[in-house]
């Protein structure tokens, strides 16, 4: 691998809190692999420091960087430009600096779809029931449905962003024609009757992340066996969710391939080169719960 120079590239994650993250691993091993000149950290970074912390980064001319909780919508007015996917999603988890333009992208929809066709799934022409509306589940939607999902199923607590949620719902809808449709969590009979219609049931909250891992947002008694059940979540490789839905008979996959797979297509926005994945999959992904 290059040793650190003056000509060294910095990309890096912003988050909070982020000291668990494999992103560090997996991008530096790529840039090593392919023999690039980049390195890439991960920050803690406050939620009221994020301004200032983009400022610096741009100041130095840092190549591009990851955002992941809680920052995902909090970057929208830090940036220059938005592509078209983060534009819908209203969510960012990639920043390119093109000479100190900042463009704002969101590769957790890619991700997620990448990961689903890795899982062996075919959800394209289908229905979807979807838990969450935060910034990993907007982009999953958007992208769910510029591939071809024929309709999705969103489900969200009714609290003050529900009006914007609606308001989401409604331009996804309008823009790709995948009929997207907002329902209350807290009503388990439409969400029955949701999930019974759907192809893919997947989770985007962060209900069953450790060290909360005795919950589901789901009751085990919705499962049927032909239902693929995904949950993004991959610490623990398999949540509760994951564990009623399997016991069921259901096809399941976690969040982890959904994290190799936005990775790789930040590295390639920011070096354009394709991220070595099988070797990347082998080291670090190899032991992902199914």
């Amino acid at each position: 691998m290059h040793e650190i120079t003056g000509t060294t590239g910095l990309t890096a994650l912003l988050g909070h809190p982020v000291a668990h993250s494999i992103s560090p691993q997996m991008h530096n091993e790529a840039f090593r692999l392919l023999n690039l000149d980049y390195r890439y950290l991960a920050f803690d970074v406050e939620p009221e420091e994020l301004p200032t912390v983009v400022a610096g980064l741009k100041s130095v001319h840092i190549r591009g960087f990851n955002l992941t909780m809680p920052h995902k919508t909090a970057i929208l007015p830090l940036v220059d430009e938005l592509t078209d996917a983060a534009r819908l999603s209203g969510a960012v988890n990639t920043v390119i600096n093109e000479n100190g333009h900042l463009i704002g992208h969101t590769t957790d929809g890619i991700g997620y779809m990448q990961s689903a066709i890795d899982a062996g799934c075919s959800i394209i022409g289908k229905t979807m029931t979807l838990l969450g509306a935060g910034g990993a589940a907007t982009a999953i939607c958007v992208q769910a449905a510029l591939d071809g999902v024929s309709a999705i199923h969103m489900f969200k607590r009714q609290n003050l962003s529900w009006e914007d949620a609606k308001k989401f719902t409604k331009h996804i809808t309008d823009e790709t024609g995948c009929e997207v449709m907002l329902h209350d969590i807290a009503d388990i009979g439409t969400l029955k009757s949701c999930i019974r219609e759907s192809a893919v049931l997947t989770n985007a909250t962060n209900v069953g992340m450790a060290p909360d891992t005795d919950r589901s947002v789901v009751p085990k008694e919705l499962f049927f066996p032909e239902l693929i059940v995904s949950d993004i979540i991959y610490n623990p490789r398999e949540t509760l969710l994951l564990k009623q839905a399997k016991a069921c008979g259901c096809k399941t996959f976690n969040g982890l391939y959904m994290l190799l797979y936005q990775g790789a297509a930040s590295f390639e926005c920011w070096t354009g080169q394709k991220m070595p994945v099988s070797a990347i999959k082998d080291k670090y992904f190899s032991s992902h719960t199914e």
